[in-house]
């Protein structure tokens, strides 16, 4: 594990490839909050160019380019639904990333905790482990993370044996636990209509 992690060391990874059920089969990453796709509430926010940055997203990929440089979708090897969830967005991601670290966001939060690069990695060196995960105070936000590519073939192993459960790899990666319970409501996410007013 290295000493210090500088921001050049971090790719991005927004993860924007679910289907959106719960909100009538919306593109959550690409529907208005605040008068702006949600997703560029997120760039706005972590405030990186577009080359830091990678969206995992399985449709509207000729309006993602406008964000990232860098589009993955969710597949894996060959499934044939490309809709295999945020862990098989994260390794597409790491089987691109070209920087030691991908610090991942899920994109129906508009409004991610301040500072998340820099307490993660704190968090990440004081409790001396190889990735990081926010805490929201009430429960783990593991889709909030900074995580270490070193864990590309375990995380490609894992998805082979068909599991998608993010909890559970989480739990194997054995992550540092960062507390942002002062910023509890900053995970607040969109997942139905009703949200969004």
């Amino acid at each position: 594990m290295s000493d210090t992690i500088s921001p050049n060391q971090v790719t991005y990874l927004i993860l924007a490839g679910g289907r959106g059920q719960r909100m009538n089969g919306a593109d959550k990453g690409l529907l208005l909050w605040q008068g702006k796709p949600m997703i560029e509430n997120i760039i706005n926010t972590i405030g990186v160019p577009a080359e830091k940055i990678i969206i995992s997203a399985n449709r509207n990929l000729n309006i993602y380019k406008k964000y990232a440089t860098n589009i993955v979708n969710d597949s894996v090897n060959n499934f044939q639904d490309d809709y295999q969830g945020p862990l098989a967005g994260i390794s597409s991601a790491m089987h691109i990333c070209s920087t030691p670290y991908l610090l991942c966001l899920p994109c129906d939060t508009p409004a991610p905790p301040e500072n998340l690069f820099n307490h993660l990695v704190q968090c990440l060196q004081i409790q001396k482990k190889e990735s990081a995960i926010c805490h929201d105070g009430d429960r783990l936000q593991p889709l909030f993370s900074l995580l270490s590519c070193q864990h590309k073939a375990l995380l490609n192993t894992f998805l082979q044996q068909g599991r998608r459960k993010v909890h559970d790899f989480i739990s194997m990666i054995d992550p540092a636990v960062c507390d942002f319970s002062s910023q509890h409501n900053r995970f607040k996410n969109f997942n139905r209509p009703e949200d969004m007013n």
